[in-house]
């Protein structure tokens, strides 16, 4: 682990151009986005370990907002974004093994030089369907008003580095960067096979710098059943309180679960 984590602060050197233009994009757009449409259920996934390596083909469909999960169950779903903060991602990871907590990464390609040292990591898990592997683009673009083939490239270039590192695909799963989207970003996503197109209703407020006052405030305002929980991997603030966010989730009962448990998606149907 300490070998990855040196390699992946060495990447931070190399993803600086990116970075400086995803925060002034990410400064442009407003942190939530409009109410939410009523929620899917399905039922859940299970099944034997996944076989990496060989991912389906696309299976295109309509476009579904998912916003939240079921609030009869006693589910939530840690998503967890970007990822331009090399000890971020390492210590993320780390936390995914030594607690067994079921997460759902959504990374940008743009900075895979910080995930590389990890990719083996993140594969087992993502076998044993612990981590799932969502599509966030290849370098945050904001999607609207692109043409339709700038948005195909966005998404089919981030999944080609996703199969690459982690032996998985990302669909149906795409959240939008910005949680910025039109009609026409989700046809073309969802005619790539990203029918489940994913906001959140809850947030740890981290896409910029916050206290760990303010972010553990806001992790005792959403972590509740059927909450869709955002977060980064941009800043090291949450870094120093897994054990407190932990305790809220076993007092309140909670299950954290990828989507594909919330929402009985599947990495072997494309």
């Amino acid at each position: 682990m300490s070998a990855g984590l040196a390699l992946a602060l060495s990447g931070c050197v190399e993803g600086t151009r990116a970075v400086g233009e995803h925060l002034k994009r990410k400064a442009a757009v407003p942190a939530y986005p409009d109410a939410p449409p009523a929620t899917i259920t399905t039922d859940v996934d299970g099944g034997p370990p996944l076989t990496l390596g060989a991912a389906p083909s696309p299976n295109p469909g309509p476009p579904t907002l998912v916003w939240s999960g079921p609030s009869a169950e006693r589910q939530i779903a840690l998503t967890v974004d970007d990822g331009y903060c090399g000890d971020c991602i390492v210590k993320y990871v780390e936390f995914a093994q030594t607690s067994g907590i079921h997460i759902t990464f959504n990374p940008n390609g743009v900075f895979g030089t910080l995930w590389a040292p990890l990719a083996n990591s993140v594969q087992e898990m993502v076998a044993n369907r612990q981590v799932q592997i969502g599509n966030h683009t290849w370098d945050h673009a904001n999607l609207v008003g692109l043409s339709s083939a700038k948005i195909a490239d966005e998404l089919n270039r981030n999944d080609e580095w996703i199969q690459r590192t982690f032996g998985i695909t990302s669909r149906p799963w795409f959240r939008p960067p910005y949680g910025a989207y039109d009609s026409h970003v989700n046809d073309v996503a969802a005619s790539l096979g990203y029918t489940r197109i994913l906001m959140w209703n809850g947030s740890f407020g981290d896409s910029t710098v916050i206290s760990p006052q303010q972010l553990i405030s806001l992790a005792e305002q959403y972590l509740q059943p059927g909450t869709i929980m955002l977060g980064h991997l941009n800043h090291p603030t949450i870094l120093s309180l897994f054990d407190q966010i932990q305790s809220i989730i076993q007092e309140r009962n909670l299950d954290p679960v990828t989507l594909d448990e919330m929402f009985g998606t599947s990495r072997t149907t494309g």
